[in-house]
């Protein structure tokens, strides 16, 4: 368990450094394009590159933000809730994300697949690359979210023996 363990935070690592640096690239290539283009000589396949970085940073980087803080949501009416129907909507509101997310990889699969067939136009290399994007981040995103609901059912559980214990 240990070894997963770590392998998970080297992926997790791996997976932060490559959004890093995809939006540095992106970064870079529009601002050298801009200028580029304002030099006449434009950098048509800049666009086509960030692009496909961009789909694959909004996935992955969905996982982190996921990952690394909760759901955005308002308290304000669910903290006047009684504990149990909180802690309800808090599993619903993930079980039900979960269920969207399968939707995505069900249907992003054949449309990652579909898109083979369309080439970037100045890449040369198939749309599939940065439609793969959506159900590769849905599967990142639903193992994230089974994370934080096997982490939060156990703090419950250790938190309600620790109240009945006094």
């Amino acid at each position: 368990m240990e070894i997963i363990k770590t392998l998970y935070k080297y992926f997790c690592k791996l997976e932060e450094f490559l959004v890093s640096l995809f939006i540095a690239v992106i970064t870079f290539l529009v601002f050298i394009s801009a200028i580029a283009r304002g030099l006449k000589h434009p950098l048509n396949w800049a666009i086509d590159v960030s692009l496909l970085l961009f789909a694959w940073v909004v996935f992955l980087g969905a996982d982190i933000a996921l990952r690394k803080a909760d759901f955005v949501r308002v308290d304000m009416l669910v903290m006047k809730l009684p504990e149990a129907v909180q802690k309800f909507l808090y599993y619903f509101m993930y079980v039900l994300s979960i269920g969207f997310l399968c939707v995505l990889v069900r249907f992003g699969i054949p449309l990652a697949i579909e898109g083979s067939k369309r080439l970037f136009q100045t890449l040369g290399i198939s749309y599939s690359w940065a439609a793969i994007s959506a159900p590769v981040g849905a599967v990142l995103l639903i193992i994230t979210i089974i994370l934080k609901l096997v982490s939060h059912w156990k703090d419950k559980r250790i938190t309600v023996e620790s109240k009945e214990a006094i």
